[in-house]
């Protein structure tokens, strides 16, 4: 059963969009089921059912418990739904996992068996790197190889230092919060311009719509360049966001250092928000 145009439509505007989703797609059926194999469902972030279908009540809890997980993890998930009798000749129970398949109760009167494919659809995490010091260009060649969406923000006269980004902006002109690209979710950014234009940067980058902010530099260069923000009228709470100096402390001197321990900490952050997810 070939994928109606109405659901390529929507997960390719939803992919466009940079918004999360799974396409749950049914892959094997067995006797009798209400959905057949090939047939697909696009399931947003917040566990509804935008286009398609895969079946009745009978399959969706344990198809959308699979996609929440596989939101917050980023790992695809193989379910097959059975009836009970069929799962105890096996020594199975409901929720149980075994070679990589999830095993849950079909407890429709037609008795089928059902497996479902659900696949996560994440876009990759933001990294807006601004300045062009030694750490940002450091920074810039190793988030790419972590799967980051990069941004480099820098003078025209340095963009030649950066050789690998998704988009390049010339300065620091980032589109304030109240009005976030579309197709761009907000993520992280990194301040690295070590004494050229490290207030402008800053400034924009607290008046994004990101959702961490590091600084690279000291606490008192940042302390002072913080109390020069307040002085034009920028909300504390925005410039609290900020974290500085940027990075875990593992002893970092050099450039290559300072951008792994900032990479570290980002993975850190976003890692932890996965775990929280799942325990959700």
């Amino acid at each position: 059963m070939p994928a109606h145009p109405e659901i390529i439509d929507l997960v390719a505007s939803l992919k466009a969009k940079g918004e999360a989703f799974v396409l749950a797609t049914v892959v094997r059926t067995v006797s009798v089921t209400a959905a057949k194999a090939g047939a697909k469902a696009v399931i947003r972030a917040d566990g509804a059912i935008s286009d398609g279908w895969i079946g009745g009540g009978c399959a969706r809890a344990a198809v959308l418990k699979a996609a929440r997980e596989a939101l917050a993890d980023g790992h695809p998930r193989l379910v097959s739904i059975q009836p009970r009798d069929l799962l105890a000749e096996q020594g199975l129970r409901p929720g149980e996992e075994r070679n990589g398949i999830r095993f849950a109760r079909n407890a429709c009167p037609s008795q089928g068996t059902m497996d479902v494919f659900v696949e996560p659809m994440l876009p990759r995490p933001v990294l807006v790197v601004m300045g062009a010091s030694p750490v940002a260009v450091a920074l810039a060649e190793l988030a790419p190889r972590f799967g980051y969406q990069l941004t480099v923000c820098a003078a025209p006269e340095d963009q030649h230092l950066f050789a690998e980004s998704d988009r390049r902006v010339e300065g620091f002109a980032l589109p304030p919060s109240n009005e976030p690209p579309s197709n761009e979710p907000p993520g992280t950014i990194v301040v690295s311009t070590q004494g050229r234009d490290d207030e402008a940067a800053l400034k924009a980058a607290v008046m994004s719509s990101a959702e961490h902010i590091a600084f690279v530099g000291s606490r008192r260069k940042l302390a002072a360049i913080s109390e020069a923000l307040l002085a034009e009228g920028i909300a504390a709470e925005r410039i609290a966001r900020v974290k500085g100096p940027a990075g875990l402390d593992i002893g970092a001197i050099t450039a290559d250092e300072i951008a792994l321990s900032i990479l570290a900490e980002m993975i850190s952050q976003r890692r932890k928000a996965e775990r929280s997810s799942i325990a959700q």
